[in-house]
């Protein structure tokens, strides 16, 4: 494999619980309690579409404009969770992977939902390692769907056939495997089933991949 795509939250940082955690109040200011088995579908999905989910499983209906206003609200929030954030919220084995990569000469792109990935990977200490970025404000089509990914292997000029990524929510496996991308799954290989192969956490075991 020639380039290397990687999802955010869950992956490359620790920054899951953040989003829990401000999606667990803004639910709560409806009177609904969100759960972390509720939060497993959450992830790998943009803001407006966790969102209307959660509404969902509320049975709840809300102005377009108080939609917007909760939308924005969940972003505040999750902004000053992540203020302080350094390289300590990098998943083990992380920075020596991506150096690894980096060493043997192979393109990094970043493909997430996330509206405030570079900010993430600024305040990680990572951002100089990625040779592209595709985050949420760059697609309009949320996984499953492929785009983000395969924007991201335009990014580095790629085939989607020679790049490989790495997803720990079951959305962005298949839309990894919907732009016939090699999948790896980081995290629970039960909930990744679909992945073509699934990892743990990053470390000097998985350096060949």
């Amino acid at each position: 494999m020639e380039g290397y795509i990687f999802d955010l939250d869950g992956v490359l940082v620790d920054t899951a619980k953040y989003h829990y955690l401000a999606w667990k109040e803004i639910a709560h200011s409806f009177g609904f309690e969100l759960t972390p088995e509720h939060n497993e579908q959450l992830k790998g999905i943009g803001r407006e579409v966790s969102l209307r989910q959660i509404l969902v499983w509320a049975g709840k209906t809300l102005s377009e404009e108080t939609f917007h206003d909760l939308a924005l609200r969940k972003n505040e929030r999750y902004l000053q969770y992540i203020e302080h954030i350094d390289a300590t919220e990098l998943l083990p084995g992380v920075l020596s992977y991506l150096q690894h990569l980096k060493a043997q000469g192979k393109k990094i792109a970043l493909g997430s939902a996330s509206k405030n990935a570079r900010l993430v990977l600024e305040r990680t200490s990572i951002l100089p390692l990625f040779d592209t970025i595709v985050d949420g404000t760059m697609v309009s089509q949320p996984k499953p769907n492929p785009e983000v990914f395969l924007r991201a292997a335009e990014g580095l000029s790629l085939s989607p056939t020679d790049c490989c990524v790495f997803e720990d929510a079951p959305a962005g496996i298949k839309a990894a495997k919907a732009a016939g991308m090699k999948a790896i799954g980081v995290g629970d290989a039960q909930v990744l089933a679909e992945a073509d192969q699934v990892i743990p956490h990053f470390s000097d075991l998985v350096l060949s991949i």
